[in-house]
């Protein structure tokens, strides 16, 4: 299984292209997560959607907003609002900000231990 974060951008306008990705996956919406880090004294949420893998090429899509919510703000009430609406719990956790990396590839590695350690998504077969 392939398992992969794509990110939409760091939850501006892109923040309305996941509520789009929820929405019309609605059945495939396996968790919706809100990653929480401290910047600067702040903290932001990085907000993610998975959904189940496809059944044909057992590919896994993660949608990520990374880092770019202020929490509290409007933008995070929307996501928890869209969330209720499709009757999806949000997990939340703390984790590293992705500028303790050198890449974002290896962040997004971080997060995919952390997500299977936790059982959030399969381990890799």
């Amino acid at each position: 299984m392939i398992q992969r974060f794509i990110e939409l951008g760091e939850g501006y306008s892109d923040l309305y292209e996941l509520f789009e990705i929820m929405e019309t996956n609605q059945n495939r919406v396996s968790q919706l997560l809100c990653l929480r880090v401290k910047k600067e004294d702040k903290e932001y949420a990085s907000v993610a959607a998975v959904l189940n893998p496809a059944s044909e090429g057992k590919f896994q899509p993660l949608y990520i907003c990374r880092e770019g919510i202020p929490i509290p703000s409007k933008r995070y009430s929307l996501f928890e609002a869209k969330a209720a609406e499709i009757n999806k719990e949000i997990i939340s956790f703390h984790v590293k900000p992705s500028t303790d990396f050198a890449e974002t590839e290896l962040y997004f590695h971080y997060l995919t231990g952390i997500l299977r350690l936790n059982y959030l998504i399969p381990p890799l077969t």
